[in-house]
């Protein structure tokens, strides 16, 4: 939560604004409402025929761990640009995105995820700086008990079950409408 007015300056308060149905941090000198909401992640399975791009983290949350080249939407971009940027980011990859597959909801820790399939134009991929190594693996090689976040393996399956499928198609809930296992540290995909 925040503790001071952006706009003013003044000491925020934690109260319930008039129409409004929960508390909000609102300003005690200029009476500016401060949303907090959840962030949006953006990510993309990258496909080259039967290879996809995985990235072993080089942050934490969960550095070491395997995951798809995701991260925090800007402002300023659309969710598309975000999941190319990201791709360009934590692989150097070049992708093309082909449409929207998921978006799943991560409740606790105030996320919306919105992950795409894309094709990898080019098998020159390489390690950003979010990244240990990056590696191209097949469906079959894929380290399940090695994956950074649930939603990874969640997107990896799904991802799996529409290869060779056109698309875009979407999914627009979690699956079982489950919410993935807390663990320990995390915060981003």
């Amino acid at each position: 939560m925040i503790h001071f007015c952006p706009r003013c300056g003044a000491p925020v308060e934690l109260r319930r604004p008039e129409g409004d149905d929960r508390e909000r941090a609102v300003c005690s000198a200029c009476g500016t409402v401060h949303y907090e909401n959840p962030k949006v992640v953006v990510g993309s399975v990258c496909t080259l025929g039967e290879r996809l791009l995985l990235c072993r983290r080089a942050i934490e949350p969960r550095r070491g761990f395997w995951t798809i080249p995701a991260g925090y939407l800007e402002l300023g971009e659309t969710a598309e640009a975000g999941a190319i940027r990201e791709a360009w980011e934590e692989a150097r990859a070049r992708i093309e995105i082909d449409g929207l597959m998921a978006v799943y909801s991560v409740e606790r820790i105030g996320q919306v995820q919105l992950l795409y399939r894309a094709k990898l134009l080019h098998e020159d991929v390489a390690a950003g700086d979010e990244s240990l190594e990056v590696r191209l693996a097949g469906w079959d090689e894929i380290p399940w008990d090695e994956l950074a976040f649930p939603t990874v393996g969640w997107i990896l399956r799904h991802a799996s079950s529409l290869r060779g499928v056109p698309g875009p198609l979407v999914t627009v809930t979690n699956p079982g409408r489950q919410q993935p296992a807390a663990i320990a540290g995390e915060g981003a995909i």
